[in-house]
């Protein structure tokens, strides 16, 4: 059985390749065959480390990358990133290997304001986010600081995630809460 490429993919695949090369240019680590599609806006001024086979999607809507001077966003080998996400690191964002991230997902790990009127102008304190090995988050998932999801779970699309997540899980809702285990 032969398999063959259509030029157009090796093309596109190509442009991919040189396009996270130039992208993830301030990067600290850059993994093998990593590829960008479409137009990222990446700022990076801490610590961005990119593990082999990534797969970025930028397309339809821009996706954000974002680090702090102290922050560190750790994307695992073989994470897919569709278009219209938001990452923020102001301490860790940690993607495991192998997450598939839906679109417009947010996960910032620095709530960038206190809630009370006279504190609004203050940053409060970062707290971890961590996305074990292969976790799914669906479309429109938000992720609060400070959670833990394990390996193995899904997130149902629109959730909300503020407390840490079991592995082998699906949860869902808002705030979301397990409602199986797998």
């Amino acid at each position: 059985r032969k398999c063959f490429v259509k030029p157009h993919d090796l093309w596109q695949n190509g442009w991919a390749v040189l396009r996270a090369h130039w992208y993830l240019r301030t990067a600290k680590q850059v993994g093998r065959k990593v590829r960008i599609w479409g137009r990222p806006s990446i700022q990076n001024q801490g610590t961005l480390l990119v593990g082999d086979r990534v797969r970025f999607i930028s397309t339809i809507a821009t996706s954000e990358f974002v680090t702090g001077a102290e922050g560190i966003l750790d994307i695992g080998a073989g994470a897919f990133i569709n278009y219209g996400c938001s990452i923020a690191a102001t301490q860790l964002v940690r993607i495991g290997a192998r997450c598939n991230i839906g679109t417009y997902v947010i996960m910032m790990d620095n709530d960038f304001h206190h809630v009370e009127p006279e504190r609004r102008n203050e940053m409060p304190e970062s707290a971890p986010i961590i996305l074990e090995e292969n976790v799914w988050l669906g479309a429109r998932v938000i992720v609060l600081r400070g959670v833990t999801i394990g390996a193995d779970s899904v997130v149902g699309a629109g959730s909300v995630v503020t407390r840490n997540i079991p592995p082998r899980s699906v949860a869902a809702g808002m705030p979301a809460k397990v409602i199986r285990q797998l």
